[in-house]
Order: C-alpha cells, then sequence, then structure tokens
C-alpha cells in the first residue's frame, strides 16, 4: 500500500509513533523518524534496516524543526509522501486542575502540540506539495472531544490540532495534499504508565468493545490516511478508540 511512499513520524522514538513507525515499515514506505529522545529514535531506526533514517528534533525549538525540514529535503530530494505529526507533550500535565495550571507548563504544552505541528507543517509543506500526492495525519486526541477533567493544557492543545487540520485541509487540498487527523483514547504503551489505573478501567469499561487498547491496533489506519487513496477523507477527525466515543 505505502511502496514508494517516503514519510515522516515526528515523535518515533516510543509509544504510539514506534508503533506507528513499525506499521508504516511493514506497509512497505520508506521512513524518516524524528524525535527529541535521540537514543531511543535512533534504536527505532536500526530495528526497522538500514534504510530507515533518523534525526533528533525539538518541537518546541523553531530552529530544531527548520533544521529538520532541511534535512529531510536533502534525503529526499525535495519531495514527501507523507507526515505523521504525532511527536507531543503528554506526560507529568494531568491531574492538575485547570486554575492551578502554572502558566509556563501550558505554555509549554501549546508550544509544542501546537506550534510545533504547524511549524512542522509549514516545513514540510513544499516537498509535500512536490510529490504530488502528499498527506498529513496529525494525531490528536478523544479527550478534546468529551473533554476530560484535570488535563486541560493537553485537552485544548488537541482541540487546536483538530481545527488546525480542517483549516489546513482547505489551505492545502488545491494542491492535492490530503490533511486528516485521528483522535485515540488512552492506549496501552510505556507512554502511558503515568496515567492512573481509575481512567485506564474508565476506558476500558465504557468502549463499545470493552478493554484495554493497543497502539498497534489504529496504526493501520494511520498507515491508510498517508496512502493515495484517502485524498476523499481530507479535513476529518476520526476517533480511534473502539467506540469510546462517537463522533
Amino acid at each position: 500500500m505505502l511502496k514508494e511512499r517516503t514519510i515522516l513520524v515526528t515523535g518515533a522514538a516510543r509509544g504510539l509513533g514506534r508503533e506507528i513507525a513499525r506499521s508504516l515499515a511493514g506497509h512497505g514506505a520508506r521512513l524518516i523518524l524524528a524525535d527529541i529522545a535521540e537514543e531511543e529514535g535512533r534504536a527505532v531506526a536500526q530495528e526497522l534496516g538500514e534504510a530507515v533514517r533518523f534525526f533528533p528534533v525539538d518541537l518546541g525549538e523553531p530552529a530544531s524543526i527548520q533544521a529538520l525540514g532541511e534535512a529531510v529535503a536533502s534525503e529526499t530530494g525535495g519531495k514527501l509522501h507523507g507526515l505523521v505529526n504525532n511527536g507531543a507533550i503528554a506526560t507529568g500535565i494531568g491531574g492538575i486542575p485547570f486554575d492551578e495550571i502554572e502558566i509556563d507548563s501550558w505554555d509549554r504544552v501549546m508550544r509544542v502540540n501546537v506550534r510545533g505541528t504547524w511549524l512542522m507543517t509549514k516545513a514540510c509543506r513544499p516537498m509535500l506539495s512536490a510529490s504530488g500526492s502528499g498527506r498529513i495525519v496529525n494525531v490528536a486526541s478523544d479527550t478534546a472531544l468529551w473533554g476530560a477533567p484535570r488535563l486541560m493544557s493537553y485537552v485544548a492543545s488537541k482541540g487546536a490540532v483538530m481545527s488546525m487540520t480542517r483549516s489546513l485541509a482547505r489551505e492545502l487540498g488545491p494542491e492535492r495534499i490530503g490533511v486528516t487527523a485521528v483522535a485515540p483514547g488512552i492506549l496501552t504503551t510505556e507512554s502511558t504508565d503515568y496515567v492512573p489505573e481509575a481512567r485506564h478501567r474508565l476506558y476500558a469499561e465504557g468502549r463499545a468493545v470493552p478493554g484495554p487498547q493497543e497502539a498497534s491496533e489504529i496504526t493501520d489506519v494511520i498507515a491508510f490516511l498517508v496512502s493515495e487513496g484517502a485524498l476523499t477523507l481530507t479535513g476529518q477527525v476520526m476517533p480511534v478508540n473502539n467506540g469510546f466515543v462517537f463522533k
């Protein structure tokens, strides 16, 4: 499905990002991985084969994003078929009432999750346009669909990602660049170890398909969304949470 397509995945060193990379590789994509966790990211790239490239990036720093864009352009000859904006801050920001969130913490979440997604898309746009079939998949969260409490900065950031997806779909559609978003719930990965057991239970019991959800269960959806056949879905935000939220 993805042979001859080159795809960049941010936040690829662990958790969902790592599983996305594994899935895309399995579908035949040529991969470029990026993450702030350089050692872990290089290990994932090595696992997936010599042809997989890894570049470090700090999504909170515009210069780092620009450097990644330049590296990807050099690596690909200026053509990129897919961008998966998965990199985000999630740990250490939950369980806090909205009126106790520190301003610095709020700003950091917005800087990485929202501004980082915008700037990463901006850096990749010329390459996606040049490919003639560019696809962008933004990883949002179903917390922004049901309003998870005591997690307001993260919820707000992922709500912004959903809105950006719709706006970008209209702006980039004339270039035949499709833009979609997925909104998973809490997944069973080492990246969600910080989530209280009660919240994991809430999700497991509230899903239409009860039980925990593995990251690998949603990666084939993302693989389709970065394929040539997904253009008709542009602008859509898809809950991929085994029926915890219906949109």
